[in-house]
C-alpha cells in the first residue's frame, strides 16, 4: 500500500512566459480543472492520502486551491452550486496536503523536490511526479494506480511509468533501457540517444514509485555539467542495487508545461468528456 505522494511544481514555467510570471503553469486549465488537480486526482486513485506539493517560494495559488475554504463551500451549496465545488471538496475529503517550498538557493534540477520532501517521506515508499503534466485515459482508469499494483505483483523495490514511442523518436526523450530477463526491469537510462535502433522505445515521463530508502541515493547526486541536480542520476544508482520495474502506461501522456502539450491535453479531455459524460 502506498500512502504518500510528492508532486513537484516549483519550476519557473519559462515556456509559458509572460503569463507564468504570475500564474503557476500547473494551475493552467484542462477544461475546468487545473493541470495539478488531475495529477492529485491520479495520486488519490493510487492510494495516496498524504500529498506533499513542492512549490516555489511564496506561491500562494497552489496552497489556496488545495486548502479547504468552508465559507466558500457553504456559499456554493446555499446557491445550489454544490456540484461545481464538489470536485475540489472530494480531494479535500480524500487527502491531507502538505506544502513545501523549494528554496531558490542556487541549486536547481529535477532531484531538488525529492530532497526538499525528505522529512515528509521519512522511511515510507512514495509516489514522485511532476505536477505540470497529465495522463488521460478513455476508460476512467489510473496509470498511477496500475503502477502501484504492478510493482506489488512484481515484488520490486521501485517502479517507473513509461510512455511508448516510435524508435525513430527516441532521440527526443530519456529512454529506459531494460535488462535482459522475463521482467521489464531498468538497466540504465539513456538521455536522447542519437543511435537508438529499436522499433519502439520506453521513455521516462517523470512518474515514479520509490522506496523510502531513496534518500540515500539522493545524497549521492552531484551537479551535472550544466549545474543541474538530476533525479535520473539517483534513479540510475537505485537500479544498480535494486530491481526497478518499467511499467508502460495505457493512457496518453501530455506535457502541459508546453503550450502545445496543454492544447493537446484539452483536446483529449474534451473528447473523453464527450464520450463518457461529465467529469474526467
Amino acid at each position: 500500500m502506498i500512502n504518500k505522494a510528492v508532486i513537484a511544481v516549483a519550476g519557473y514555467g519559462s515556456r509559458f512566459f509572460p503569463v507564468a510570471k504570475t500564474l503557476n503553469k500547473c494551475m493552467l486549465p484542462i477544461l475546468d480543472r487545473p493541470v495539478l488537480h488531475l495529477a492529485v486526482q491520479d495520486c488519490v486513485a493510487a492510494g495516496a492520502e498524504q500529498i506533499a506539493i513542492v512549490t516555489a517560494p511564496g506561491d500562494l495559488q497552489v496552497r489556496h486551491y488545495f486548502t479547504r475554504d468552508h465559507e466558500l463551500e457553504r456559499h456554493f451549496h446555499e446557491r445550489g452550486w454544490g456540484n461545481k465545488y464538489e470536485p475540489i471538496a472530494r480531494l479535500h475529503d480524500l487527502a491531507d496536503f502538505t506544502f513545501l517550498e523549494q528554496p531558490r538557493d542556487g541549486r536547481y534540477g529535477t532531484a531538488i523536490p525529492a530532497m526538499v520532501a525528505r522529512d515528509f517521506v521519512a522511511d515510507d515508499d512514495f509516489l514522485l511526479l511532476s505536477g505540470d503534466d497529465v495522463l488521460l485515459r478513455d476508460d476512467g482508469g489510473s496509470d498511477l494506480a496500475d503502477l502501484v499494483q504492478h510493482r506489488a505483483a512484481a515484488g520490486t523495490a521501485a517502479a517507473i511509468a513509461a510512455a511508448t514511442v516510435p524508435g525513430a523518436d527516441a532521440h527526443r526523450y530519456g529512454v529506459l533501457i531494460e535488462r535482459p530477463g522475463p521482467l521489464s526491469l531498468l538497466d540504465h537510462l539513456e538521455e536522447k540517444p542519437a543511435d537508438y535502433t529499436g522499433p519502439t522505445a520506453h521513455v521516462n515521463i517523470s512518474r515514479y514509485l520509490l522506496p523510502g530508502s531513496f534518500s540515500t541515493y539522493l545524497d549521492k547526486v552531484r551537479p551535472a555539467g550544466n549545474g543541474e541536480y538530476q533525479l535520473t542520476d539517483a534513479i540510475h544508482d537505485l537500479a544498480q542495487d535494486h530491481d526497478a520495474l518499467i511499467h508502460p502506461i495505457h493512457g496518453t501522456y501530455h506535457d502541459c508545461g508546453d503550450p502545445a502539450g496543454l492544447l493537446s491535453a484539452n483536446l483529449a479531455a474534451a473528447r473523453i468528456t464527450g464520450l463518457t459524460g461529465p467529469g474526467l
